[in-house]
């Protein structure tokens, strides 16, 4: 009669533990995998919406002032004019005319 030694036994203990646990380790793998692309993917939102920001207050005043950005995509049923922030300008270069005009 063989004599079993406690490394053989012990071998296939952890085999048979490597192969019922194999899908566990797996599915930590993946859900490792996964978080870590989630965080990868929102650190680039983050920084593309930095860029946007940046971007959006360089273009501010031009809006403001030219109505830049109206892209009037939608239908209007009643159109009307938009001045787009010249009337606002002219107004200003008018009053400041007038009272330089008056000293």
């Amino acid at each position: 009669m063989a004599t079993r030694n406690t490394t053989s036994s012990s071998n296939v203990l952890l085999a048979i533990i490597l192969i019922l646990t194999f899908p566990l380790w797996v599915s930590i793998g993946a859900a490792l995998f996964g978080v870590a692309a989630g965080i990868f993917g929102a650190l680039i939102g983050v920084v593309a919406a930095i860029f946007g920001v940046m971007i959006g207050l360089i273009f501010l005043p031009f809006k403001l002032l030219y109505g830049w950005g109206h892209g009037d995509w939608d239908w209007h049923w009643f159109p009307h004019f938009h001045h787009h922030g010249f009337l606002l300008v002219g107004v200003i270069l008018v009053a400041a005319l007038i009272v330089r005009g008056r000293k």
